[in-house]
């Protein structure tokens, strides 16, 4: 018998069992030339057995398609019949899965490691965190259909949000730590699941990036409308139709309201870096005081021309005729 890792054992019926397979696969060729490709098959299969674990099928795929891999090798035309579509996936996840293979031997020196796959097993603690706490933002937005936030809050609720993320990355870590016991099937829901878990994070973090830009557009830019495109300074008059300045603009939610922007000189020099430096959001209304449309002086009240002058009021000082006064 020969060993397989884990204690697992490839028996010599099933080596001797492939190799019937793949000898009848290549029953088209001459017993020579067919004797001569197996002559070393049992050999390789029970080296290929002691790697690793795995079903020989598994790990070499069908015997058919194996077949089909000793004639190209050995360059004698493939039979006639048409593989089927079934050894054509075999052929091409093998295929994929020897270059992934390459891939990681390449790209594991550079990082420090032989391989770049055992620098990513480090990770996996972190991964299963992650996949946690993107599982319970899943479980937010579908049960209350809110977007995607810094927190998993159900009902607003910040205690909610904490339990369930105790809950769900606990969950998570105990599924990573079992994961590689698992079947062939369950494993690859494991891995189907933590994709869409990927692709929901991806577009998740990309709209609260979206939010979050917008609302800084929103908060530090000018806000222009239909409406108001064409506006570039505001002018506030009070009752008495005196100009206001160092006049600020807020909505009922308290948000500044920008709108226009700096047109004269003196204006846009304020906004240039050095000491007359003003931040755009607290430079005031208006930007441009002498581009008012109404210039209102003061009012003076009128006098009553029939009045009479009013008298000089007695003082203490020096008469005109240079008497002091009694």
């Amino acid at each position: 018998m020969t060993e397989r890792s884990e204690g697992s054992v490839v028996t010599e019926q099933e080596i001797a069992r492939y190799v019937d397979q793949v000898r009848a696969a290549l029953g088209d060729l001459a017993p020579t030339v067919r004797d001569e490709l197996l002559e070393d098959l049992p050999e390789h299969l029970a080296e290929v057995a002691a790697e690793g674990e795995g079903s020989l099928v598994q790990r070499l795929g069908p015997p058919e398609m194996y077949a089909v891999e000793l004639r190209t090798a050995a360059g004698v035309a493939p039979p006639v019949t048409v593989v089927n579509l079934d050894q054509r996936i075999a052929s091409a996840v093998r295929k994929g899965r020897d270059r992934l293979r390459g891939l990681d031997s390449r790209l594991g020196p550079p990082i420090g490691y032989v391989r770049l796959s055992e620098f990513l097993l480090l990770l996996r603690p972190a991964w299963w965190v992650l996949r946690g706490y993107l599982a319970a933002m899943l479980i937010t937005v579908m049960l209350t259909g809110n977007s995607f936030g810094l927190l998993p809050r159900l009902g607003g609720s910040g205690l909610a949000a904490i339990l369930l993320l105790a809950v769900t990355v606990t969950a998570s870590i105990w599924l990573g730590r079992r994961t590689d016991r698992l079947g062939r099937r369950p494993r690859w829901i494991v891995h189907l699941g933590a994709v869409l878990l990927v692709f929901f994070g991806l577009v998740g973090f990309l709209e609260a990036d979206s939010r979050a830009v917008d609302g800084y557009e929103n908060t530090y830019s000018p806000v222009y409308t239909d409406q108001y495109s064409g506006v570039q300074d505001v002018y506030v008059y009070d009752s008495e139709g005196r100009l206001l300045t160092d006049v600020r603009l807020f909505d009922q939610n308290g948000q500044p309201i920008r709108l226009g922007a700096p047109w004269c000189e003196e204006a846009q020099q304020q906004l240039q870096p050095g000491p007359d430096y003003v931040d755009p959001m607290r430079q005031p209304y208006p930007y441009c005081p002498q581009g008012a449309p109404f210039q209102v002086r003061p009012t003076v009240p009128p006098t009553d021309p029939s009045a009479a002058p009013a008298e000089p009021t007695d003082s203490a000082g020096p008469t005109p005729g240079g008497t002091p006064s009694a």
